[in-house]
């Protein structure tokens, strides 16, 4: 059997990719010349290709660690030099491998990503296979916004996703940044996955953070639709200055059909709102009192505390509005009449200017 074949049966390398190996050995030993720049791109070569073939680095530096005792004879012994740059470059080779392999799957993730989260349906359920997740399952669709956007290279990303994976043994999570936001895809069967995930945001990103939750769907559409549940969450988070830092979409489902139809909200704003630019200091004051009230279901003491006002000053103000607009909060059909304009108002950004008021809770 020659040095090749025994080299290939002992450490299961292929013996093409040992043959150039083997001559720098033969000719280092017996002219004590070094391995010159054809010869290492040879063998840099030759370790890519053993990468890309799933060679075993281990297996690699085996064969090349028998090859100098197979080919070593009394009187001539490879120079060290001459293993060393051998060696040397058939690894360059192989990290090159490794680190293009890792460059590549980079970028097919955000590839798919993109895809995923705007709903290009070219191969997606095949490369979705690739990530481990199976569209054909119900995936629900975080989003985490930071007071600075959240580029695709932050650490962070890889950080979560190892994270969730551990603590919940499966592959078909992923974490990726898209349009400065954090995105976490699970599967609907994992609901404490988005707890987890808020978790490590919460730990991780400034004060100013807040996720969005969508609604668990099916299909790649169903991704989508998630996704863009959870981003408008967090848009309207900031539109009507909700409190909570954690917006879940099917709490606020009330929101998408108020806007569906802007001109009949806006008519129920300028019909049951309108009056209130007549109070004097202009209808701030007075929104800013309907939403505290609203807030703390009804209670106007808890609503002065959050105003910073007397009670006497809630109850002077609630009987303003009466006035000025024929509802009141106490009857419970003007109550929700009220109630909606309110939050249509803050929708459409009414009156223009008006900032949204801090401290709102859905």
């Amino acid at each position: 059997m020659d040095v090749l074949a025994h080299l290939s049966e002992a450490t299961g390398v292929p013996a093409d990719l040992l043959g150039g190996y083997v001559s720098v050995l033969a000719a280092a030993a017996s002219t004590g010349r070094l391995p010159g720049r054809e010869e290492v791109e040879m063998l840099r070569a030759a370790g890519r290709d053993a990468a890309e073939r799933g060679v075993p680095m281990r297996s690699l530096m085996d064969a090349c660690l028998l090859a100098c005792e197979l080919t070593s004879r009394p009187g001539s012994v490879p120079p060290l030099a001459a293993v060393r740059r051998a060696v040397g470059a058939y690894f360059d080779g192989y990290e090159e491998a490794q680190a293009q392999a890792i460059r590549d799957e980079d970028e097919a993730r955000r590839e798919f990503i993109g895809d995923l989260l705007q709903g290009r349906a070219d191969r997606l359920a095949e490369r979705a296979e690739h990530f481990g997740l199976r569209l054909a399952e119900a995936y629900v669709v975080a989003v985490a916004r930071d007071v600075k956007p959240i580029s695709e290279g932050d650490p962070l990303i890889r950080r979560i996703e190892e994270a969730l994976v551990v603590r919940f043994g499966s592959h078909n999570i992923l974490v990726a940044a898209r349009d400065g936001l954090l995105v976490c895809v699970a599967p609907g069967t994992l609901p404490a996955a988005m707890g987890e995930f808020t978790h490590h945001v919460r730990a991780n990103l400034g004060s100013g953070w807040r996720v969005g939750v969508g609604r668990p769907h099916r299909g790649p559409g169903g991704v989508v639709t998630s996704f863009r549940e959870a981003s408008d969450a967090i848009e309207l988070g900031d539109r009507l200055g909700l409190r909570p830092q954690v917006l879940k979409a099917s709490d606020l489902l009330v929101f998408p059909v108020l806007l569906r139809d802007r001109a009949a909200i806006e008519d129920l704003v300028a019909t049951v709102l309108g009056p209130l630019r007549e109070a004097r200091g202009g209808p701030e004051p007075l929104l800013e009192t309907l939403e505290a009230v609203f807030g703390a279901q009804g209670n106007q003491t808890a609503a002065a505390r959050r105003l910073a006002i007397s009670t006497r000053a809630v109850t002077y103000r609630l009987e303003r509005v009466r006035r000025l607009t024929g509802f009141s909060p106490d009857d419970p059909t003007q109550r929700f009449t009220l109630e909606t304009a309110v939050l249509g108002a803050r929708l459409i950004g009414w009156p223009p200017g008006a900032a949204p008021v801090a401290g709102r809770t859905p």
